[in-house]
């Protein structure tokens, strides 16, 4: 019988002008023969995929449906091969079909060949099928997927094989994640890119992330603020948004986000302090292109000055980026905290203490404030007041006369 099958198949498959249009009963009837075999079945699903034939969803829907039937009667190593390249066939050509009917035994497919379920199989199957997923478009499973790569983002894999196997998931469920453009499959896919994974699955969720929402401002900002995800993850995040094709409001809101958890965040570590400075600078640089979302900004901008300043050893470039960002604004509560900090440098001045860090701290407010064209009196008398005091050095008094000839003094 085996050599039967074979032969009318091998005929079958010259028949080429036939491939577009074939009937398919022959092979549903060979296919669904009464005590075929795993590896019978196979040569089935094996020359059905080499004749090319289209327009066949409905077959591979009903092989995978008896494949799933029969998968718990495998019991020899040679049935779990056959078993498995069927299903992987199947599955391919589910995909290519576009077949929506078949998401519910796809996704029962991926259950059953679960690497974290069976750890016999190699993982391929599982990720074939999630692959399907994505292309017949089975998005009421797409909660279902995001939640199984979230589960593998927090897997320890020591071994290479089980991290091999489990990496064969994570890519299906990218790839099913990407097709998709659903916001759900957003975050899972972004942990992916700073998770265990091998540098190849890491830039392929980077590059799966923009085909996935084009605008994730709201989905970055629950990252940045969750105080589960530790400094570099919540810096890397905010880097992401900027390579996204989110509007610069959206960009703004996050820069907001950014800047805030960067003080908020409390930590001894010094990496991860570092990481939530380079968050602030480049929120800060991205304030001052896009423009404050809110108000709130203008508080943490005041930090990012302040903190600096008490510190033992300030970082100046946080606060030239500070002052800048508060010059580019040029509204009234930028102007207003410029004048402060001028304000209180003039009280050290004649008070004390007066030493380097004052001095280019005060070289670099008195050209920001000069650059923000306010014709605030209070600005012009301060500055005034500074030019006619005897207490500061030429130099200083020639800033000051730079930044009232910026404004038109």
């Amino acid at each position: 019988m085996k050599h039967t099958i074979i032969t009318f198949l091998v005929c079958f498959t010259g028949m080429t002008a036939f491939a577009q249009s074939a009937d398919m009963s022959h092979f549903e009837s060979e296919y669904h023969r009464p005590g075929a075999s795993f590896v019978q079945r196979l040569e089935v699903l094996e020359v059905v995929r080499d004749a090319e034939l289209t327009g066949i969803g409905e077959f591979y829907h009903n092989a995978l449906k008896l494949l799933l039937l029969r998968a718990p009667d495998i019991s020899t190593s040679s049935e779990r091969y056959a078993a498995e390249i069927s299903a992987r066939i199947i599955a391919r050509g589910l995909g290519a079909e576009r077949y929506t009917a078949a998401a519910p035994d796809l996704w029962q497919a991926a259950q059953f060949f679960d690497v974290a379920r069976d750890h016999q199989n190699n993982g391929l199957v599982q990720q074939y099928a999630l692959n399907a997923l994505g292309q017949v478009d089975g998005r009421e499973y797409i909660p279902h997927i995001a939640r199984r790569l979230a589960d593998l983002n927090t897997q320890s894999v020591p071994d290479t094989e089980t991290r091999r196997r489990f990496q064969r998931t994570a890519v299906g469920c990218i790839n099913a994640l990407e097709a998709f453009h659903d916001p759900a499959g957003f975050r899972p896919v972004f942990f992916v890119t700073m998770g265990w994974y091998d540098p190849a699955i890491q830039s392929m969720a980077s590059v799966a992330l923009p085909n996935i929402i084009d605008d994730p401002g709201d989905i970055i900002a629950e990252i940045i603020r969750d105080n589960s995800v530790i400094p570099p993850i919540k810096d890397e995040a905010w880097r992401e948004m900027l390579r996204t094709r989110a509007s610069g409001e959206s960009k703004a809101r996050a820069a907001a986000v950014a800047l805030a958890t960067g003080w908020t965040y409390s930590t001894t570590n010094l990496p991860f302090q570092r990481s939530l400075r380079d968050m602030r600078v480049s929120a800060i640089d991205t304030i001052r292109l896009l423009g404050a979302a809110d108000d709130s900004v203008y508080a943490d901008l005041e930090r990012s000055y302040s903190n600096n300043f008490i510190n033992p050893v300030p970082d100046f470039d946080e606060i030239r980026s500070t002052f800048a960002c508060l010059s580019a604004l040029k509204t009234e509560q930028a102007v207003d905290l410029l004048t402060k900090f001028l304000r209180e440098l003039h009280g050290r001045r004649r008070i004390g203490p007066w030493g380097n860090k004052e001095r280019q701290v005060f070289q670099l407010v008195v050209p920001a404030l000069g650059a923000t064209e306010t014709q605030s009196q209070d600005v012009r008398l301060l500055l005034m007041t500074i030019q006619r005091s005897s207490e500061y050095t030429g130099a200083e008094h020639g800033w000051v006369r730079d930044a009232l000839r910026a404004l038109g003094y």
